[in-house]
């Protein structure tokens, strides 16, 4: 799997919008680490939930 995402990177959950938006801190094999602005940092393997970049 070809991942789309670097450190750096301003992302949102869909399923879970009120978290904010987050900013990719690492990414380690499928484990993505994200601190969304709402609720902190979060471990997200993205095999399983989907996140988007956050254009503005």
């Amino acid at each position: 799997m070809i991942l789309d995402f670097d450190p750096g990177d301003r992302v949102i959950n869909p399923a879970h919008k009120d978290w904010g938006i987050g900013q990719v801190q690492s990414i380690i094999n499928n484990k993505a680490t994200i601190n969304f602005e709402n609720v902190g940092k979060k471990v997200i393997n993205i095999n399983e939930v989907k996140i988007e970049k956050f254009y503005k």
